[in-house]
């Protein structure tokens, strides 16, 4: 577990039930609830419920089939029941002209918004990078579609984030995104689909670029495939038994273009849940297309850290990625 900036949702997960790695809520052998009552979860941060929130969709949410799921102990520091998914806005004391889209993880089954989202924006408001966190439809709570909602949310996260970048003090060409485990998977979704036709086009906002000035993906689900990527995050996304056109539909390494944004690489070699084969698959997809690409695999630092124990130099990758992104051509 992570112990430096905020929560590490590995530890969330473990005492949640081990979503993160896919498992049961209990196991073989394991000793009753009434024995071993669940642990105590702190509730979302103040600094969350006090941030400014933007519905995505205020005309109404597109798509149809949202169901309610139960409510579970984890649901304190994680978001579940996405039925409107919203940006969080958290600026910084002065702007450096940048913005930047934060998809935290959480296996496609919840949205992991403490370590991933709020810990993220303390580090990049710092720098002075207007920080926005997004709560995307979870593809496993009914919606029509479930492939294709995620990837529909970030896409129109992005087009508003310009719609409100001159009241923010941001260029609206210099938007980034960064996105960790599933939504690792999500921003290199956004990353090569970005233009890909899934909004209703139903206002001006529908007609902005959703193309992001650079993506950063941490420790991201990339591989559909047995033993490589992650098979909670691939189930709820492409469902019970996909085919393979939906498979190579969903998997971002393989839609690498010329057009693919420059793009930032974290991954630690002993992460447990999604293997570190994931970035480098990424990364030589990127290569192949001669796109811009830096990587940095870190010795230690397991999953679901978000900005990183302080003790582990992986702590230092939003410093990385700041230095990286002030190289790129504007």
């Amino acid at each position: 577990m992570a112990k430096g900036d905020g929560i590490s949702r590995r530890g969330m997960m473990a005492a949640a039930g081990g979503v993160a790695a896919g498992a049961a809520l209990t196991r073989a052998g394991a000793v009753s609830a009434a024995a071993a009552p669940a642990p105590v979860l702190p509730p979302l941060p103040v600094i969350w419920g006090q941030a400014r929130s933007i519905p995505l969709w205020p005309k109404g949410v597109p798509g149809s089939g949202f169901t309610r799921q139960p409510a579970e102990p984890g649901d304190t520091i994680y978001i579940r029941n996405v039925a409107a998914p919203d940006l969080r806005v958290f600026r910084p004391r002065e702007s450096n002209g940048r913005a930047l889209l934060s998809l935290p993880g959480g296996a496609y089954r919840l949205v992991s918004i403490v370590n991933e989202g709020v810990d993220v924006a303390a580090r990049m408001t710092a720098k002075g990078y207007t920080v926005f966190v997004l709560t995307y439809r979870l593809p496993g709570e009914g919606w029509a579609n479930r492939a294709d909602v995620p990837l529909q949310d970030a896409q129109r996260a992005i087009r508003v984030i310009r719609s409100v970048a001159g009241e923010y003090g941001f260029d609206p060409a210099q938007v980034s995104v960064v996105g960790f485990s599933a939504g690792g998977h999500l921003a290199a979704s956004l990353a090569t689909g970005f233009a890909e036709p899934l909004a209703p086009g139903g206002d001006a906002i529908d007609r902005l670029d959703a193309r992001p000035a650079t993506a950063a993906l941490v420790y991201p689900v990339i591989s559909h495939a047995a033993g490589v990527g992650h098979a909670l995050s691939t189930h709820l996304l492409l469902g019970d038994a996909p085919d393979a056109a939906l498979v190579a539909r969903r998997s971002p390494a393989l839609h690498v273009t010329a057009q693919t944004p420059p793009t930032f690489l974290v991954h630690s070699l002993d992460d447990p849940a999604v293997p570190a084969e994931n970035s480098r698959i990424m990364m030589r997809a990127l290569e192949a297309a001669k796109r811009p690409v830096e990587a940095h695999f870190f010795q230690e630092g397991g999953h679901g850290y978000g900005t990183g124990d302080r003790a582990l130099p992986a702590h230092y990758w939003p410093d990385l990625l700041a230095a990286w992104i002030a190289r790129q051509p504007r």
